[in-house]
């Protein structure tokens, strides 16, 4: 048996979805020697990168957050935070670290902090972007103009800053967008431990007790890492990791079944050997990590499309229903022709899309059922535009011509479809939408991953 290089605890999948105090209270008796939490993605959308908003509340967030970092300076241990704020630009980092320092003033806690920041600077991305550094994932979707517009662009970093803050004896490390593997992966490779079962390890931590069979709501993991190899059980006693459930797990969000593509290289786990060391805890072994001659990080950023208004509404007419896409069509069309009258010459940029529930709206176009089975269908539609006020002014346009749209079995009015809310429409505010999907080479990645420490004493920042 390989000799045990240390201890982790994944506080759960994401900071402000919650964990069991008692999970965290048992994890802390078994001496792990760091607790690390992702707070960020892509999945709830571009609007959060856009605005710089969070998508958990911040009391929830502030809840998970002291738990964390009460328990690590009881313990004496790092606390690593990554993706700070769901997107993990300047405003979700400062707004995390103003959390950070209202738990420590109010619990009296004192330690090294480490910032770092993802989000680069516009300009110098486009200078890369022209020198041909920037490399597409799939279709294109960066260009000169996509960059320039662009509220925020952030870079998703590996394990070099995280190490850097580790180096220089960071307490807490609160980071900007980051691979969740990265959190979890730092501090192992640091001490020696096998880069495929660092990074491997890291995988099944990062989403918390999500690799474990009765979870009944997010919890907190543990894993023992050891130099070639790692363990890991939840902390909850009526959960229970399985080899299916760890190995299921590990291919959790990846394309390839066989191989995780981070910022640092590729985690192969094509001959990986899971085994039940007893029925909760199971031993991993046989990972491989095939590392980057050059890191590179993926490009996230959010371009703001406009303001939206929408309508949510159903139609049970069964004549509606059987020719559903050419009624689409002709309100379209009436909406246009409306909206030319309305404005005149000072016609107003604006795009109208709507989705029919129970037909392809989760699919679209990949959906394989054509045929609509259902007595009743949902629409809902939307309406951009560049101010909330003309966004508003059509989709009551919109409303209106949706509501007694004729088809050819009627030669009376009609009303045929049904708003759900009165008011009829919900302001959305702005929307964005994500661009990017590229990657760029970080030859050196403090460059594009800056680092600062600074010591908190009961939430004062000396230095």
């Amino acid at each position: 048996m390989s000799k045990i290089k240390l201890r982790a605890i994944a506080a759960n999948g994401v900071l402000g979805s919650g964990f069991r105090e008692t999970s965290l209270a048992r994890g802390l008796e078994l001496k792990p020697d760091f607790i690390g939490c992702d707070a960020g993605s892509t999945d709830p959308g571009p609007y959060y990168l856009g605005s710089g908003q969070t998508a958990f509340p911040r009391i929830a967030i502030k809840r998970d957050l002291s738990l964390l970092m009460v328990a690590t300076r009881q313990a004496q241990i790092p606390l690593i935070i990554g993706s700070a704020g769901t997107a993990g630009g300047y405003p979700h980092v400062e707004s995390l670290k103003q959390i950070v320092l209202e738990i420590a003033e109010e619990n009296k806690l004192s330690f090294k902090l480490a910032i770092i920041q993802a989000e680069q600077k516009k300009d110098q991305i486009l200078k890369l972007f022209q020198a041909g550094k920037i490399t597409p994932l799939g279709r294109k979707e960066l260009d000169e103009d996509s960059i320039k517009r662009a509220e925020r662009i952030v870079a998703m970093m590996g394990v070099d800053p995280f190490i850097y803050a580790l180096q220089k004896k960071a307490d807490i490390i609160i980071a900007g967008r980051a691979s969740d593997c990265a959190i979890y992966a730092a501090l192992p490779l640091l001490r020696g431990v096998d880069p495929g079962i660092a990074w491997h390890a890291a995988k099944i931590l990062e989403c918390g007790a999500a690799a474990a069979e009765n979870r009944s709501s997010p919890d907190c993991l543990f894993a023992q890492i050891e130099k070639n190899a790692f363990e890991v059980e939840p902390l909850a006693t009526d959960m229970a990791c399985t080899p299916q459930s760890v190995a299921a797990h590990s291919l959790y969000e990846n394309a390839n079944p066989f191989e995780i593509v981070e910022p640092d290289g590729v985690l192969n786990i094509s001959n990986t050997k899971y085994a039940a060391v007893n029925s909760r805890r199971v031993r991993v072994t046989e990972s491989i990590f095939w590392a980057n001659a050059i890191k590179n990080a993926k490009l996230e950023g959010a371009v703001f499309l406009g303001y939206q208004s929408v309508i949510i509404g159903g139609i049970r007419d069964p004549q509606i229903i059987n020719q559903i896409d050419d009624w689409v069509a002709k309100l379209k069309k009436r909406l246009a022709s409306r909206v030319h009258d309305v404005f005149d010459i000072a016609q107003p940029k604006y795009h109208f899309n709507i989705s029919i529930y129970g037909q392809n709206a989760v699919m679209g176009a990949l959906e394989p059922e054509k045929k609509i089975n259902s007595h009743e269908i949902g629409l809902v539609l939307e309406l951009t535009a560049e101010s909330q006020n003309i966004a508003n002014t059509i989709i009551a346009i919109a409303r209106h011509q949706a509501l007694h749209l004729p088809i050819p079995q009627y030669s009376g009015l009609i009303t045929g479809f049904a708003c759900r809310h009165n008011p009829p429409f919900l302001e959305r505010g702005k929307v964005f939408k994500f661009i990017g999907n590229s990657t760029i080479e970080t030859p050196e990645p403090l460059n594009f991953f800056p680092c600062h420490v600074s010591t908190i004493s009961e939430g004062r920042e000396l230095h």
